[in-house]
């Protein structure tokens, strides 16, 4: 009888998994120091080297969404390296947060971007973007969740959902133990092992193939279809197909706004930024993040051999029927099968522990939020000097750590409808309901105009009711609650529009909103 992909993880994986866990968790733990107050907790005592910062930011962004999503996409029947081209637009972002936001954040000390934009347009709109990081935290970060129930899935043979609990339980604890300086130093180390499991992978390729065989096998027709796995360039106008992603376009116009956000808007970043000691250290962490293009490629690498590895080797029976549901479970599968023992229990121990990476910084950036938002920033500052708004902050963490689990456990429902979803998509996808609006009301914190707290909240509301439009999220949440129909009007009513290019648009959208409201209130109020 056939032997299904988990029981070729042995014991000594296993044993290597919670050896390696056990260790990061330890050396986190030591090299995290005391947290006697708030500063120490949420910003690391603002005394972290930048290369440390810049590490995390890596490793947070690469993640078991990039490790898994990558070659799966690559892998998939119409994928290649067209990703890459998003790359463009990730540096042009992060060299202009460096120059631009950088040194506006650190005039004062504050924690989050949401102070900055809350001192200069009113408590009223601390609250409104701290809900929408909040809203796009539980979104997004539900995708990277699913993912790395789809590792321990395939790998281990456990019920999904058992996987999602454990991932949960696991970033509580890593975050409950010491703030962002475990978090930052545990990713460091995840950094490592993933390039360092990145380059085995390719490494084993390479050696079974050579790159010569496999960029021949990625360069292939099948079935009368001609197929460049690598190709890179597409330079598909949005005229052409407003509904394609990985064009040049998108790359160079809407993921500029995405990663501006990212990194100048998203808690998740930014308190790593701010974890260090001066606007020119934060600005080495923020540029030198940018070689994170470098694992996109080594990944996208990856999933070509992988492309070429089974056309010579074609998967047959279980393990067909596996890659045949989903492309995302294909890389999981190999490491397992393919890498030897010891040395794929260690990969997939960084993949896991990457995902909890995430999950842990995430979870620190909405204690802080949440703690900012209930105390007001000057009770916080004045309370947070002793260990008792530490405990609290851990609380925090605990309630955090549930509503991240629910909300993977039901992206899991979703998922499981359409197995062979485009993860890396899906997690772009997710954050478009948040990031247009937040880049919107930083644009009306900086620029020298008067917005409306009022204008910007509707402008919000109407951008998330824009992309719900044209997301697949409602239509599959309408089907599940039995309005199949009316799922199938909305779907067949809306025109097709990539999300990506929601980020510039509903940035436009609420900046304008927040601007034409505020002039239109201003003059009644003047002419009353």
């Amino acid at each position: 009888m056939e032997k299904e992909v988990h029981e070729f993880f042995t014991l000594w994986d296993w044993a290597v998994v919670v050896g390696y866990m056990i260790f990061t968790t330890v050396l986190g733990h030591r090299l995290s120091g005391k947290q006697a107050n708030i500063k120490d907790f949420f910003l690391g005592g603002k005394k972290l080297p930048w290369w440390s910062v810049s590490g995390s930011m890596i490793a947070t962004e690469i993640s078991a969404l990039t490790f898994i999503g990558v070659p799966g996409m690559v892998f998939a029947a119409n994928g290649d390296w067209t990703y890459l081209q998003w790359g463009m637009g990730s540096i042009i972002a992060r060299l202009a947060v460096a120059q631009w936001l950088v040194p506006l954040y650190y005039e004062k000390e504050i924690y989050s971007p949401y102070d900055f934009m809350g001192n200069r347009l009113g408590e009223g709109v601390r609250r409104l973007v701290t809900g929408l990081f909040a809203l796009g935290s539980i979104l997004g970060q539900s995708v990277r969740v699913v993912v790395t129930a789809i590792i321990l899935q395939v790998v281990t043979g456990m019920d999904p959902m058992l996987c999602i609990i454990i991932i949960g339980v696991v970033a509580v604890l890593w975050t409950f133990m010491g703030g962002m300086q475990t978090v930052i130093w545990t990713d460091v180390i995840q950094f490592g092992l993933f390039i360092f499991g990145g380059f085995l992978a390719l490494g084993i390729l390479l050696y079974s193939l050579g790159w010569s065989q496999i960029s021949a096998l990625n360069q292939i027709v099948i079935e009368g279809s001609e197929i460049n796995k690598l190709r890179w360039i597409d330079l598909t106008t949005p005229f052409e197909n407003p509904a394609m992603r990985y064009t040049l376009w998108v790359g160079l116009l809407a993921m500029p706004f995405q990663n501006f956000t990212a990194f100048g808007v998203d808690q998740l970043n930014t308190q790593r930024m701010f974890c260090c000691g001066s606007v020119s250290d934060a600005r080495k962490a923020m540029c030198w993040s940018s070689i994170s293009l470098i694992v996109t490629v080594l990944m996208l690498s990856v999933g070509a051999g992988l492309f070429a590895y089974y056309q010579v080797n074609q998967p047959t029976g279980q393990l067909a029927a596996l890659f045949s549901k989903s492309s995302n479970n294909v890389f999981p599968s190999w490491i397992t099968m393919e890498v030897p023992v010891g040395l794929s229990g260690l990969i997939l121990a960084g993949a896991f522990a990457a995902a909890i990476s995430s999950l842990d910084s995430i979870l620190a950036a909405l204690s802080q939020s949440s703690l900012s938002i209930y105390y007001g920033r000057e009770r916080l500052e004045d309370q947070g000097k002793g260990a008792e708004m530490v405990r609290i902050s851990r609380i925090i963490v605990c309630l955090w750590g549930v509503i991240l689990t629910v909300a993977g456990l039901l992206l899991w429902v979703i998922y499981e409808k359409n197995p062979d979803s485009d993860l890396i998509g899906l997690a772009f996808g997710m954050v478009a309901y948040t990031y247009g609006p937040l880049l919107g009301v930083l644009l009306s914190a900086i620029l020298p105009f008067r917005s409306d707290t009022i204008g910007l909240i509707c402008g919000t509301f109407l951008s998330i009711l824009l992309v719900s439009w044209f997301r697949p999220e409602l239509p599959l949440l309408m089907v599940s609650c039995g309005f199949e129909d009316l799922a199938i009007s909305l779907v067949n009513s809306r025109p097709k529009l990539a999300s990506e290019w929601f980020f510039p648009l509903n940035a436009l959208l609420t900046f304008f909103c927040g601007l034409l409201i505020g002039m239109v209130r201003r003059y009644f109020g003047e002419s009353e």
